[in-house]
């Protein structure tokens, strides 16, 4: 039972704006309070003030306030704290099933005799309707009214469930479609920077923070907001009112010092960042920059540092509060009483940084330096983030023979072009890497500009947009006829193989500036400095360095055109929506009237069987390997995402409701079915299984030898009573937070995973949905241990498992190893035994 905050004594009264505020004054702790990072200190003032001996403990609080001591040096204890962030903020596509599950929940509770209108966000919680525009008309005036007409017909059903969600659930504010990308909303809008609570009649002031269900959530740090991603299911329990149990981490000090070149973008010095940071190894880590070159980066370039974090590894990177981020909330149309009051706030409780004074720097596990004159034009790719490279980059790897190799098309203007390797076939200024930041968009718009002026144009059959999401299927058979690289450019924040398309091969990533300026080239196989993009009429040549804008050229453009009112001209009517939102009609009441015909929201399966009682712990017997994969399986591999292909069992169910092709949708439009979901599970082209010979979403059906498709091989398996596991190498889980990664296998049976290592969230998600990770022991393997992947395994979890134990994996061939039992924390092992974390959520809703 929660307890009286032991803190109580740390309340102080603050006047400001002829108003008496609340806080706690974590700055008086004393005990090395000045040697704490800056982001450590918001996990201590939430501690500090959520102490209840129950959620958040005394020790909770003296652990926090003990990190130097515990992390300061690179220590390897490990320590659980608890955290309470101050909001959730959701991404439509993973925010759909969160909102699928609540309404679920209530069903539940419901039907064991409870009070369903109990289940309601508890924490404030915000779901930006953003990732469903497809970019089905381009290059055309009307282009983007024809694709929101498109998106709003074919995501009818979809946008109708979260418009009764969004009158039907308290605290939460459901942002309609058309007002921008999640983080974009989030940062300009949403962020508080510091809140406002009102609290038995008073108001509470404290630090703003965040979890999302997007791992780019992590771009709010650029503000000053610690935030993180987390995976859905997670961010349901947030919304519920439950702490988030985390290991207290390191913290690494990035400092920066110098300034940019005048050339250098944002993006150049992210894709910097990224690979130095991979290169260091800051995977669970927390990084926060100093030094007096953050002063030289505006928070939309900062924010785009913080964005990328998910691509070096670490939890947050995390810019504090300083007088340019007061300036941009002004510049955000921020009301200046509101600014006021954080300004006074973080200085009262020494949460305000100035990056110039070495004196405030705090002490940190470790430190880095960089050198912003050092950055220089790049890219990054082709297949990962942070396989940053100089612009130029020719190597694809490929056979010198096949080096020559090209294929001839003729297109809808009748002439005739030529694909080869490098071609660039997708140019793309996309996702929230960079929409936030005006600095790259303006640039990108000089560019074009100036390109224009020089009559310099892209070729016809290169897909262009400037939303998320493209395709080129027009060329897929020149492409695999002659098994040509074809490139992918976008402004992105992803580049894993088959992500942008099935068919590019090669993606980068890279500025909006260069996206216009390799769609131009029309290949990636160009050197800036020595080959022209075009030739004037005069004969003389048009080079990169002739139409490209200098920050003090896009600089002064800023300046003039984002301005407050630009920000209360879009989101002083955002709640509201378009015409097409405001005309959606709803169904009303807190249950929802499930409709068993709709393709898009189906009541999920999840709870059917649940009892108030815990259910009995389970040995695993008998388990059968489903897939058996190498290192880096992201969660593009696991989950389902993009088109869904026509010979996939997912549209073998599409067509069995008479759905045509053209009506398929992609999987994110579809998360809130989950007989779609788990169809698309593993259904990735470029997943690699190694029980069968070739990439794809096949398995093999090992009691019959029988090749299948992954969703109809656990099907059978699911008939034959044969509990399923994985087997895989590092990094399991990589890429971007999605439920669904866990979700999707715990509905095709899977049980347990074993792992070299896991990304954070994905572990986390795993163990949300009740399936056990598991780890090899330092050195070992599948491989080192001589499995095939075709034996039985059995895996029994002891009833008194404790975070980190090691148990024995037995199989039929009289292999037995050793493994670690990857439940980190003792509300990891609640989690578990409950059969998943929305399964305790209900119990707790019960009692």
């Amino acid at each position: 039972m929660a307890k009286p905050n032991p803190f109580k004594h740390l309340e102080r009264k603050i006047s400001i704006n002829n108003e008496d505020y609340l806080f706690y004054d974590i700055a008086s702790l004393g005990q090395g309070f000045d040697n704490l990072p800056y982001s450590i200190r918001v996990l201590l003032e939430s501690a500090v003030r959520n102490c209840d001996n129950f959620q958040v403990t005394e020790k909770d609080v003296q652990s926090i306030l003990s990190w130097k001591e515990i992390k300061g040096e690179s220590t390897e204890k490990e320590v659980e704290v608890a955290f309470k962030p101050a909001r959730v903020i959701l991404q439509d596509f993973t925010g759909v099933p969160a909102v699928v599950d609540f309404a679920a929940m209530r069903d539940a509770v419901l039907r064991l005799n409870g009070d369903p209108n109990k289940i309601n966000p508890i924490c404030p919680s915000d779901l930006v309707i953003d990732h469903s525009v497809q970019v089905d008309f381009a290059r055309t005036p009307d282009a983007l009214a024809k694709n929101q007409d498109l998106e709003f017909e074919r995501n009818k059903e979809r946008f109708t469930f979260l418009k009764w969600g969004a009158n039907a659930f308290n605290n939460m504010l459901i942002v309609p479609p058309g007002s921008g990308i999640v983080h974009q909303v989030n940062l300009e809008y949403l962020a508080r920077v510091v809140f406002e609570d009102p609290v038995n009649g008073a108001k509470v002031l404290y630090p703003d923070s965040v979890v999302g269900t997007d791992s780019h959530t992590t771009m709010i740090n650029g503000l000053g907001v610690l935030g993180w991603g987390v995976g859905g299911i997670e961010a349901e329990a947030v919304m519920l009112g439950q702490a988030i149990s985390m290991l207290l981490p390191e913290v690494i000090g990035y400092k920066l010092v110098g300034k940019l070149s005048s050339l250098a973008t944002s993006t150049d010095l992210v894709l910097t960042i990224t690979k130095h940071l991979r290169q260091i190894g800051v995977v669970g880590k927390f990084v926060e920059f100093f030094g007096p070159g953050v002063e030289e980066l505006s928070i939309a370039d900062r924010a785009t540092i913080s964005n990328m974090c998910p691509e070096y590894g670490a939890t947050v990177g995390f810019f504090p509060v300083d007088k340019n981020s007061l300036s941009y909330l002004k510049q955000t149309n921020r009301s200046d009483d509101k600014i006021n009051v954080i300004f006074k706030y973080l200085e009262a409780t020494k949460q305000l940084r100035d990056y110039n004074n070495a004196a405030q720097d705090p002490h940190f596990t470790k430190i880095v330096t960089l050198d912003l004159a050092t950055v220089v034009t790049s890219v990054s790719g082709p297949k990962r983030p942070h396989d940053r490279v100089a612009i130029g980059f020719k190597g694809f790897e490929l056979n010198p023979d096949s080096l020559s190799a090209s294929g001839d098309f003729t297109w809808s203007d009748g002439k005739t072009y030529s694909l080869k390797h490098g071609s660039v076939v997708i140019a793309a200024i996309t996702s929230c890497t960079n929409t936030s930041n005006p600095s790259v968009m303006l640039g990108a718009g000089l560019l074009a500009q100036k390109a224009v002026n020089e009559n310099l144009k892209v070729a016809p059959y290169i897909k262009t947009s400037l939303s998320p999401g493209s395709g080129v299927d027009n060329l897929v058979n020149v492409i695999e006829k002659n098994g040509l690289v074809c490139a992918g450019v976008l402004s992105g924040n992803r580049n894993f193989e088959g992500r942008i398309h099935p068919n590019t091969r090669a993606n980068y990533l890279a500025s909006p500036l260069l996206v216009i300026a390799y769609a131009i080239a029309g290949t990636v196989d160009i050197d800036f400095e020595k080959d022209p993009l075009g030739t004037r009429p005069d004969g003389s040549k048009v080079f990169l360095r002739d139409i490209w804008p200098t920050r003090q050229e896009i600089h002064a453009v800023e300046q003039k055109y984002v301005i407050p009112a630009m920000f209360q001209e879009v989101y002083g009517k955002i709640e509201m929506g378009s015409p097409a939102w405001q005309a959606l009609q709803a169904p009303t009441g807190k249950l929802y009237p499930w409709d068993e015909k709709s393709t898009y929201i189906k009541h999920p399966p999840f709870f059917e069987t649940m009892t108030r009682e815990l259910p009995p712990n389970r040995p695993i017997v008998g388990a059968r390997v489903l897939l058996y994969l190498g290192d880096s399986v992201t969660t593009d591999h696991i989950s389902p995402a993009g088109s869904i292909a026509r010979n996939s069992p997912a549209a073998r169910y599409l067509a069995s409701k008479n759905l045509t092709p053209r009506d398929f949708n992609s999987y994110g439009s579809r998360r809130g079915n989950d007989a779609i979901m788990a169809r698309g599970t593993f259904a990735n082209i470029r997943l690699v299984n190694k029980l069968v010979s070739n990439a794809g979403p096949k398995t093999l059906h090992i009691p019959t030898g029988t090749e299948m498709d992954v969703f109809d091989c656990a099907e059978q398996y699911g008939k034959e009573m044969t509990p399923l596991i994985l087997l895989v190498g590092k990094d399991y889980g990589s890429g971007s937070s999605r439920d669904w990664a866990a979700k999707g296998p715990y509905l095709l049976g899977i049980r347990a995973v074993i792992a070299e290592s896991y990304e954070r969230i994905h572990r986390s998600n795993l163990v949300g949905m009740g399936i056990v990770p598991l780890q090899y022991l330092e050195g070992q393997n599948a491989d080192t241990l001589g499995l095939t992947g075709k034996e039985i395994f059995n895996i029994a979890i002891p009833d008194d498992c404790k975070p980190g134990q090691i148990i024995t994996v037995e199989t039929n061939c009289g292999k037995k190893f050793k493994v670690l039992v990857r439940f980190d924390t003792e509300v990891d092992l609640t989690y578990y035994r409950n059969g998943g974390i929305l399964n305790y959520m209900i119990r707790k809703m019960l009692d």
